[in-house]
């Protein structure tokens, strides 16, 4: 029961002074005031100890802090906070236990009280996000399902020299494979970065990336040298559509943390850049929790694909039911002694033909459908230039 909703002081005062009295017991009093005899009684015991003063309002803050946070876990919480400047409270803590086994940890909303009060955090500015495209993509249940690979977007070193770092992840682990500047964004300067990672982890089963080069032309297909070379590994070239970078969601957020790790400012020449590359790379995948692993690290998560690097292509074979044609150094096929010209992209390479109608074939590299052929006017119709698995 509570007092009557007009000044609780007032009430107080009331109550005590019909108390002093003496003509109506406690009970009484309590009935006629409309309160439990268990607040008649404190206040009547917080009068006589204290007076006037007693009837007032007590502050509810615990006159013990049993959760204060002694200076040198502040310390030690600052201090993390300053070697990951970017990291959150909850990042913050995980990796604090993992690395002080022996210490009791406040709860991660009171390390964020810390670093707020120690003006260590920077408000995060809401921003209008894009529905994602809601067409699927190859699952990703295991490590090496879907690679993500990208450039972070170049800018230059102290020393004036321009950077293109180009970073692969792996999509189920959020492993970081790579993390390197090249010296331009073209097939002969990313294939070996490519090929090492495959050395070392093995094929995925399909690489995610955007639709600018060296990932993809504008010829048919959208085929380019890359991602020739993936499909003859078994390896499904994966493009999300143009202006929707939220289908490589993951790899971009990276990309975030990266910007903010590493180039912000950036270092004073290639060389320290790439090192700064190498670092961000070690402690993002062994040391930085990720909320969406259950604050567990990426190489905790990762495992090395059981389809290795081939040392030899496979040849690319197609069914009895198809005419097979090689792509000429022009880029063009032979049909009935005439010139057909699909892409140079394709030059040295084989596709196939298969019949539709006494009119039309349809134009096959391993299992894309590139074009189709009408064999009356001699010209091509060229299929979507994204991939079928966005179709």
């Amino acid at each position: 029961m509570t007092w009557k909703v007009t000044c609780p002081m007032d009430e107080r005062l009331k109550f005590m002074s019909y108390y002093l009295e003496g003509e109506m017991s406690v009970s009484s009093l309590c009935r006629s005031f409309g309160i439990s005899r268990k607040t008649g009684y404190k206040f009547v015991t917080r009068y006589m100890n204290n007076g006037l003063d007693g009837l007032k309002d007590l502050s509810r803050a615990p006159h013990n802090h049993l959760n204060a946070v002694s200076e040198a876990i502040v310390r030690i919480v600052i201090d993390a906070r300053q070697r990951h400047p970017s990291w959150g409270p909850r990042k913050l803590r995980v990796w604090l236990q993992n690395n002080n086994p022996g210490i009791v940890l406040p709860v991660s909303s009171t390390i964020g009280e810390i670093l707020k009060r120690h003006g260590l955090t920077v408000p995060r500015r809401r921003s209008r996000k894009t529905p994602p495209y809601n067409k699927p993509f190859t699952g990703y249940d295991h490590p090496n399902a879907v690679w993500s690979a990208d450039f972070k977007g170049w800018f230059l070193t102290g020393d004036g020299i321009r950077c293109d770092p180009l970073t692969i992840s792996d999509n189920y682990s959020r492993y970081l494979i790579r993390c390197q500047a090249v010296p331009a964004i073209d097939y002969f300067d990313v294939r070996p970065v490519f090929e090492s990672a495959f050395r070392e982890y093995g094929l995925p089963r399909a690489i995610r990336t955007d639709n600018g080069p060296p990932f993809a032309t504008t010829t048919v297909g959208g085929l380019s040298k890359l991602s020739i070379w993936w499909i003859k590994l078994g390896i499904i070239p994966e493009r999300i559509r143009p202006g929707h970078p939220e289908q490589n969601g993951r790899h971009e957020r990276m990309h975030r943390t990266l910007k903010h790790d590493t180039a912000s400012p950036p270092r004073k020449n290639w060389r320290l850049q790439q090192k700064a590359f190498d670092r961000f790379l070690i402690e993002y995948n062994r040391e930085r929790p990720h909320e969406a692993l259950d604050q567990k690290t990426p190489d905790s998560q990762y495992q090395e694909s059981l389809r290795s690097y081939p040392m030899i292509l496979p040849e690319i074979t197609y069914p009895d039911s198809m005419i097979v044609r090689s792509v000429k150094a022009q880029g063009d096929i032979s049909w009935k002694a005439k010139h057909i010209y699909l892409s140079q992209t394709l030059a040295g390479e084989l596709v196939g033909l298969y019949q539709i109608d006494d009119r039309f074939w349809d134009i096959y590299f391993t299992d894309i459908k590139l074009a189709q052929l009408d064999t009356v006017e001699l010209k091509l119709k060229h299929y979507s230039k994204i991939y079928k698995q966005n179709d």
